[in-house]
């Protein structure tokens, strides 16, 4: 099972998604920000950490790993807690890679460090955007200029030459207020006219005659074969084998009887996997905390 997939699908919708007995991941929102040295403009986003106080069940991860999954509650439970056994075992040895979420690893006094992956943005309002760099105006150089080619042309320049620029000014003033007024008149009653319009528009009611059929499309959904089988027995009578699949069901498994052997036995098994690695890694597990018989069987 792909736990960090489930993780990541919680984070762009929820602030905070436990992981009974380990930790939780929180999100924190941060505005967009710009960097002065690489003069690169950030959107908002989310950043990710890690507490490992919040170990209690809230429900949220194992309804969610229910409902993708078409099991019950009791059994996405069980498959959390065998994946969290995984994780704790690994930690001891190696660091772990959760895919679109971050690493996480042991210090000196055995507590969980996590370092997050920068480039996934949670923050659902900011899909699509993307950080981008523009370069820097240098506004101090050209000022200078700008201050040099005035200094020189008005020292070239005759007086009155000085005096009708001054006049030429105080008309140029003059009719740039007369233009800001007309143009102040002229936006205000555009404004109106918008006001009046949106008005109409909000009042009106639009009726399709001949609208568009409703498409119903009908995706099926191929699931892998599972063939890769974690026995717990083989039973001589069928009653046997059933009370078996009904006990460990109880306990969250997805058991079922997988078919009878070559010396007329009916296997049960815990769970059945579409690949070998994955039902290889639980067999460890199931090894170490359930039954040290189990074994793997490919059908």
């Amino acid at each position: 099972m792909q736990l960090s997939k489930y993780i990541s699908d919680l984070l762009y919708r929820y602030e905070c998604v436990i992981v009974p007995g380990f930790g939780g991941f929180v999100s924190s929102t941060i505005s967009s920000t710009v960097n002065h040295f690489t003069h690169t403009f950030n959107p908002p986003s989310k950043i990710l950490s890690f507490n490992s106080q919040l170990k209690s069940n809230d429900g949220l991860l194992a309804n969610y790993i229910a409902a993708s999954e078409n099991i019950s509650f009791e059994q996405a439970v069980s498959k959390i807690e065998l994946k969290v056994a995984q994780w704790q075992s690994s930690l001891k040895n190696e660091n772990i890679q959760l895919n679109a979420i971050g690493i996480l690893s042991l210090n000196k006094e055995n507590k969980i460090l996590f370092e997050p992956i920068e480039t996934i943005n949670y923050l659902a309002s900011s899909f699509g955007l993307e950080n981008f760099q523009s370069p820097s105006i240098k506004r101090s150089k050209y000022n200078q200029k700008i201050t040099q080619l005035e200094t020189t042309e008005y020292r070239k320049s005759p007086s009155y030459l000085k005096y009708a620029a001054t006049i030429a000014a105080f008309l140029t003033i003059g009719a740039l207020s007369w233009n800001s007024i007309h143009q102040k008149q002229t936006l205000i009653l555009a404004e109106k006219n918008q006001e009046i319009v949106s008005k109409k528009i909000q009042e009106a009611t639009f009726i399709i005659s001949n609208p568009l059929p409703e498409i119903n499309l009908d995706i099926v959904k191929k699931e892998l074969p599972k063939k890769f089988h974690l026995i717990a027995g083989a039973f001589g009578e069928k009653g046997n084998a059933l009370k078996k699949v009904n006990q460990l069901k109880r306990k969250g498994f997805n058991a079922q009887i997988i078919g009878i052997n070559k010396w007329g036995l009916t296997q049960v098994s815990f769970d059945s996997y579409t690949t070998r690695k994955e039902a290889v890694e639980y067999l460890q597990i199931i090894k170490k905390s359930i039954a040290k018989d189990a074994w793997l069987y490919i059908k």
